[in-house]
């Protein structure tokens, strides 16, 4: 699975869905820039020295961020109040990307998981 796999999925996407999932990528790649484009679970995901931090879905009604971690959401309430989430997943309007910052912050916050769990390490 590669960049094109994700190409594939965002390019058979409507829009505004294209659009949006295009702009989350960049942002993505922004914050992570040496990140493993991949597609995780049937969904594109971004992964840092062999871990996914995070991931994007689309869905009828909405857009995803997937953290690919339970743990990930809860630590940041105060930033995403208003949104609907479910443990794992942070939906998001279909023509409205996160927050540079949002993003930064979520990926920010599953590094500190994947730490926490002492299997990983941040790439330097």
């Amino acid at each position: 699975m590669s960049v094109a796999d994700i190409d594939a999925y965002i390019s058979a996407l409507p829009e505004p869905k294209r659009s949006t999932l295009e702009e989350m990528r960049r942002r993505i790649l922004a914050i992570v820039p040496n990140a493993e484009q991949k597609i995780s679970y049937q969904m594109p995901a971004f992964a840092v020295a062999g871990k996914v931090v995070a991931g994007l879905a689309a869905f009828k009604n909405h857009l995803a961020f997937l953290p690919h971690s339970g743990r990930v959401l809860s630590q940041l309430d105060r930033e995403l109040e208003g949104f609907v989430r479910t443990l794992s997943s942070l939906h998001f309007a279909l023509d409205e990307p996160l927050s540079d910052d949002l993003i930064a912050a979520l990926i920010e916050a599953k590094m500190r998981v994947l730490e926490g769990d002492g299997d990983w390490k941040r790439p330097e």
